[in-house]
């Protein structure tokens, strides 16, 4: 018999009196301290601005280690699901925590297919929207409104409706993505095809017009399923974080992913990979790369080279070198070799992986970098960057949605904060009030 190891606790002290707190361990990662209890022993609250270093949940759906470059969905590398895996693999893995036999997966196919097509009444809501509207903005709207629509799917404690809503949710999101595009150019809507897989399908929608027949390239669909795999989940970030807390105010699931749409409409979360086209634009000519690199490297200067490096990942993305393989496919075919933006890129990916001092820092390109090349190689317009981010993340959303919902340790979120502003004051009728600039007050 193993010998028992007595449980891990941390000893907090406080004007004289000692706290024990639990550590919690998972199965990877590092020890958790479990200060749930911490405000009824001491009557404090603990400080953590962005919750950088606070556990919010448990959850057995992502795992990230940064400083080893390693991303698992469900305890499988992202290598290997990349190799051998399909999206509509990986979304079923996702949402179910196990990889599917093949009956399972022609089932869940059949099921995501026949959700494609959108409530032909919801055609008036991109109408409504300024044919300029960013595609976000459009996205934000109507992924919320598709509450209004299918109200078969909104009790958030019948396991049936909540199945049917994720199927919706990651059916629909191609459908609705397309349309945004569509309306942003002035062509007319492209239904969705029963007959063709997610990746082919969603180009399709995309790229094909009812005036001549199209036929998606299939190492084109092939580098949009990778990018929806690589972009499927990515742990506790900013977007899946904000789902989870609108969900646990047992928002609608509709809902719960317009707020995530939301969130990941922020630059510094879901527009990476746009901001690497605005920089291979503003260097405008491979012969102004050595200067970029030089400002790149000068510490006085704030200028940044965007799609080299990751806040998460310390050493190289392992997204990255999966998404340079397909990069280089779609470039092959294209024969984009003319084009100076791509040339560019090809040339600043050749300088970082030999350059001693991107080696040094691991500033590595990440999967933005690539990711971006291959959209502006298909012709996608940086507004619609975000939209395909969105798209792919769908997954990790409803599945991070149904964990959380199932949870039965779950409640409202309710972050503490340190008050600084102003003790209880008695209040001054206004005749009796004198003049005081507010630094708080905007002029407009």
């Amino acid at each position: 018999m193993a010998e028992a190891h007595p449980p891990k606790t941390v000893t907090v002290t406080y004007e004289g009196k000692t706290f024990e707190m639990p550590v919690l361990s998972g199965t990877c990662g590092p020890d958790v301290v479990d200060i749930s209890q911490f405000p009824k022993q001491c009557g404090l609250f603990t400080y953590d601005p962005g919750f950088v270093a606070t556990a919010s949940c448990e959850s057995g759906i992502t795992f990230i280690d940064g400083d080893e470059g390693i991303l698992l969905y469900r305890g499988y590398s992202i290598d290997e699901l990349a190799q051998h895996s399909d999206f509509m693999e990986v979304a079923y893995l996702l949402l179910n925590g196990e990889l599917p036999s093949v009956q399972q997966k022609q089932e869940f196919v059949h099921n995501i297919t026949i959700h494609t097509l959108l409530h032909d009444q919801m055609r008036t809501f991109f109408q409504g929207f300024r044919r300029d509207a960013h595609p976000m903005a459009i996205m934000v709207g109507v992924v919320g409104a598709l509450s209004a629509f299918y109200h078969d799917s909104l009790d958030i404690h019948d396991p049936k409706q909540r199945e049917l809503a994720s199927y919706r949710m990651i059916a629909k999101m191609p459908t609705m993505a397309a349309m945004a595009y569509k309306y942003s150019i002035g062509q007319p809507f492209v239904y969705p095809r029963n007959n063709l897989d997610y990746s082919t399908n969603f180009l399709n929608m995309m790229f094909s017009t009812p005036c001549e027949d199209y036929v998606v390239n299939p190492i084109f669909a092939k580098a949009m399923d990778l990018i929806f795999i690589l972009h499927a989940d990515h742990e506790q970030n900013a977007s899946t974080s904000t789902v989870r807390l609108a969900g646990s105010s047992q928002a609608n699931p509709f809902a719960c992913i317009a707020a995530g749409v939301a969130a990941l409409w922020g630059p510094a979360h879901g527009g990476a990979n746009e901001a690497v086209l605005n920089m291979l634009r503003d260097i405008g000519h491979k012969r102004n790369i050595p200067d970029a690199i030089k400002r790149a490297k000068n510490k006085n200067d704030p200028y940044r080279l965007m799609g080299f490096g990751h806040r998460v990942y310390k050493n190289y993305d392992p997204r990255a070198r999966i998404m340079a393989q397909a990069c280089h496919d779609v470039l092959n075919v294209l024969g984009k070799q003319g084009d100076h933006l791509l040339e560019i890129a090809m040339e600043l990916e050749e300088i970082a992986l030999q350059d001693p001092y991107f080696i040094e820092r691991k500033l590595y390109p990440n999967v933005d970098f690539y990711s971006g090349i291959i959209f502006q190689a298909l012709g996608i317009p940086t507004s619609m960057f975000t939209v395909i981010f969105a798209l792919a993340r769908t997954a990790g959303w409803v599945a991070h949605w149904k964990e959380m919902i199932a949870d039965p340790m779950q409640k409202i979120g309710r972050p503490r904060q340190l008050y600084k502003g102003p003790e209880k004051r008695d209040y001054v009728p206004i005749h009796h009030r004198a003049q005081k600039h507010n630094k708080h007050v905007a002029s407009f």
